[in-house]
């Protein structure tokens, strides 16, 4: 038996788009006599489809769309994912299903088991939990039918409390009963850097544990913040991995399932670089939120420092220099290097830009705010009217040109609050809100690997909002390679102001640090979406109260 892997870039809601690239693949799969043929999980609707399953119209779109796939796969099988209404009289009203399409009809139907509901999940919210274990039977071949988190009931859990499994029920352990003979997962697994290697993990120990060969099959591109790397895998009943599909674009391929199962089949692993990882997930995700809203044009204020010009690189990579343009908005704090290296990346990337210079637009604000700030001196007030009169300007071309305004500010920066809310952290997108500073300069430096883009002045100048004289970032924060790790440490893995501290060798920065983070949630919940590549974005991974005291 052949086995044909699609892994798609889908639209969410959007039926015709994703029918017209599922019955190009079974068309395709059928002229190489694929036997079956697997598509991610949700694939009729997208993931993650949120609220829209509440919606009966988006359900019934859902089925419509089945009807329109069945009578296609006549002389092949089609396992694909799609909401499936619960006709049970009890529990939620809808399941996470795999249709099993074949001689033109609906001949199965798999629920997904294990619902997760953490950090960007909230499946329980929509889906009810399978409780009917079946096996798929074709082709001579017992398979196991998986859904994502199906396979991850061994999964490490980041806890210090004593019960380290997140579920009750082992959906494989259900299955093994049935005898499978290999299993087959239907996954829309986001992406994050710092997870690659567990996440091949994860299907290879599957494949030990039951001595079964795994196919896992994931989908690929942005939705809204959410990436998803592609990378399926088909790995071996001894755990080798013998192919490794492409990441951040689709791909296809098929397995012959006999050389599989009996472990005939040579590995096939790729060495991930997670820089080069973060930098293409970084394209992908701003030429997928482009594409699937409709917009074609960027525009980003670019200062020539090193947060600007990283993104500038990403932008015009993602949509192409003639969509991106650039305003130079220096005033009379910025540093000599500022216009000419913002001019220099500008031209290396061959991107249009301007430059308005704010100074007398600040003095005009400074004479009207006068009568009302009379004898009181300047401060933080005068530092952010500069960074909110550029916000208006990039905002006032963002709206005459059509253009989505690319918020620059990286996750050191939004985790302290060293943002002005309105100003600086205006957008549509935050490219580099889940980047920490020092990931930037690792991007910087991937950038000009081949070639010199980014000027050396604006990777080597101390980093400055220059919104005072001789501003520098470290008169108000830490050194960046010191925040990055207490940000890390509280943000990513939770740990106590005592460990960090500990860990840090200083308890009173430590404290200071995280005061700042949880003193700012308030301009977080207020940024634009933030384009996630790591285990904990800001945003609907990371739901904290606003007013807590703690």
């Amino acid at each position: 038996m052949k086995i044909g892997l699609a892994q798609l870039n889908l639209h969410i809601g959007n039926f015709n788009e994703n029918v017209t690239s599922v019955a190009f693949e079974i068309k395709k799969a059928q002229q190489f006599d694929i036997d079956l043929l697997v598509f991610p999980e949700l694939t009729i609707c997208g993931y993650p489809p949120l609220d829209l399953l509440e919606h009966k119209k988006f359900i019934e779109d859902c089925n419509r769309a089945i009807q329109q796939v069945s009578p296609i796969c006549t002389e092949i099988g089609v396992l694909i994912g799609s909401p499936v209404l619960n006709t049970k009289p009890t529990g939620k009203k809808l399941y996470n299903s795999v249709y099993f399409l074949n001689k033109g009809t609906v001949q199965q139907v798999f629920h997904k088991t294990l619902l997760p509901t953490y950090d960007i999940f909230d499946e329980y919210r929509y889906f009810e939990s399978n409780t009917d274990f079946k096996l798929l039977q074709f082709k001579g071949k017992k398979i196991a039918v998986t859904i994502c988190e199906d396979l991850w009931y061994d999964q490490p859990v980041e806890t210090d409390f004593a019960n380290s499994r997140l579920y009750t029920v082992n959906p494989m352990k259900k299955l093994m009963d049935l005898k499978p003979d290999l299993i087959v997962n239907l996954a829309a697994s986001p992406f994050s850097y710092t997870k690659i290697k567990a996440k091949k993990e994860i299907f290879i120990n599957n494949a030990k544990k039951y001595k079964l060969p795994v196919i896992y099959l994931n989908q690929v591109g942005g939705q809204t913040e959410l990436l998803f790397e592609g990378g399926s895998l088909v790995v071996d009943a001894e755990g080798k991995i013998v192919k490794e599909m492409e990441y951040f674009q689709p791909d296809s391929c098929f397995i012959d399932a006999d050389a599989l199962i009996n472990c005939r089949l040579s590995e096939e692993v790729n060495d991930q670089d997670p820089v080069e990882m973060i930098h293409n997930a970084l394209i992908m995700g701003i030429r997928d939120y482009f594409g699937k809203t409709g917009f074609d044009k960027a525009i980003l204020g670019l200062s020539g420092g090193i947060d600007s010009a990283v993104t500038a690189v990403l932008a015009v990579r993602a949509l192409g220099s003639e969509n991106v343009h650039a305003l130079l908005l220096p005033s009379q704090y910025s540093s000599v290097h500022s216009v000419s290296d913002a001019e220099t990346i500008s031209k290396n990337l061959g991107m249009n830009y301007d430059v308005i210079d704010i100074q007398n637009i600040f003095n005009q604000f400074k004479t009207e705010l006068q009568p009302l700030f009379k004898g009181l001196p300047e401060d933080i007030t005068e530092e952010n009217i500069q960074s909110r009169i550029r916000s208006i300007l990039l905002m006032a071309f963002s709206n005459k040109f059509h253009s989505i305004l690319l918020n620059t500010s990286n996750k050191s920066e939004a985790a302290v609050g060293y943002g002005t809310l309105y100003g600086d952290m205006a957008g549509g997108l935050s490219v580099l809100g889940d980047v920490y500073k020092t990931d930037v300069y690792n991007l910087a430096g991937f950038i000009n690997r081949k070639k010199i883009i980014i000027p050396e002045n604006s990777l080597t100048k101390p980093p400055s909002a220059e919104l005072k004289p001789d501003q520098k970032d470290t008169d108000s924060l830490p050194e960046y390679e010191i925040l990055d790790k207490i940000l890390q440490q509280y943000i990513e893995f939770k740990k106590s102001i005592k460990e960090i501290g500990k860990t840090i060798g200083d308890p009173g920065m430590a404290e200071r640090v995280i005061k700042l983070v949880n003193q700012n949630e308030y301009k977080r919940y207020q940024s634009p979406p933030i384009l996630r590549i790591s285990s904990k974005a800001f945003g609907a991974g990371r739901r904290m109260p606003l007013v807590a005291r703690y």
